[in-house]
């Protein structure tokens, strides 16, 4: 189902961002192998290393990062938003695992075909678990990769373990209507409009997957990647007890003021500016 018919009045404004900026970016899709599955992402053509962006559990980068992308810090860089599969523009086979590791599997593969010598990545929550993988995969060909509020641990986050308590059928069957009526209700209407455009079936398994984890653990993954790697938080998001301790890790901090967890809608310029500085210099 297309986002632009599930949210009248904010995916309004991001139709008419669209409309204003078809030079700069438009849709385009990844035929992924030995499927007829199709990945799906916005580009922003522009200069620099690219850089990919990934989101999290029940979102789609194509809603949430073309605000981020056309802030004044990012604007005239090259620009990936990629939606995963089950989620966003993109296709959500039935037959897919949708576990973290065959989510990045996909995201490798795409870079791949892309030929790109160096690229940065920006990962957000679950995205964050897949960016890991797929820096892990890519070895040094990850110039920059940036982090927010990931998920580095096995177990899995409130919203995901909350998911995972369901049986499969469960969810698909009305677990996943319910939390689009609780969103609704609580006035949480642009994740809500994102959760309505994912697969029901790929948010209960890749929630699975986060709870189920991955060993070795993405925090140890990411701790030992030779690229210049960057954590951002959301200013209400903390304390956080991973603050202190990856500034002692050696990992560079940033906070985006104003913003919690979604960062990339309460926040885009300070979330853009974050980016920017993360992914500057060599």
């Amino acid at each position: 189902m297309p986002l632009a018919a599930l949210e009248p009045s904010s995916l309004r404004l991001r139709a008419l961002i669209c409309a204003l900026f078809i030079p700069v970016f438009a849709m385009r899709s990844f035929a992924i192998q030995s499927s007829t599955a199709r990945l799906r992402y916005l580009q922003f053509d522009g200069g620099s290393t690219p850089l990919l962006m990934i989101h999290g559990l029940g979102c789609a980068s194509s809603f949430e990062y073309p605000h981020v992308a056309l802030a004044p810090t990012l604007r005239g860089r090259r620009l990936i938003l990629l939606d995963l599969l089950g989620f966003g523009y993109s296709d959500r086979p039935d037959d897919f695992s949708y576990r973290i590791h065959d989510h990045a599997l996909q995201v490798f593969s795409f870079i791949e075909a892309q030929n790109f010598e160096r690229i940065d990545i920006y990962g957000h929550s679950m995205g964050g678990s897949v960016a890991i993988e797929t820096a892990d995969l890519l070895g040094s060909k990850v110039k920059h990769l940036v982090l927010s509020e990931a998920n580095l641990d096995n177990g899995g986050g409130t919203f995901s373990r909350a998911i995972a308590a369901f049986k499969e059928a469960d969810y698909v069957n009305s677990g996943h209507d319910a939390y689009l009526t609780e969103a609704e209700r609580a006035g949480n209407r642009e994740w809500a409009a994102m959760m309505r455009a994912s697969s029901a079936l790929a948010v209960h398994r890749s929630a699975t997957s986060l709870v189920e984890g991955s060993s070795p653990d993405w925090r140890s993954r990411f701790l030992k990647h030779p690229s210049r790697k960057t954590f951002i938080f959301g200013e209400r998001s903390l304390p956080d007890a991973d603050v202190p301790f990856l500034s002692s890790s050696g990992i560079s901090v940033r906070i985006v003021a104003a913003a919690g967890h979604s960062m990339a809608t309460e926040n885009p310029e300070g979330l853009a500016k974050a980016i920017a500085e993360a992914t500057a210099g060599a």
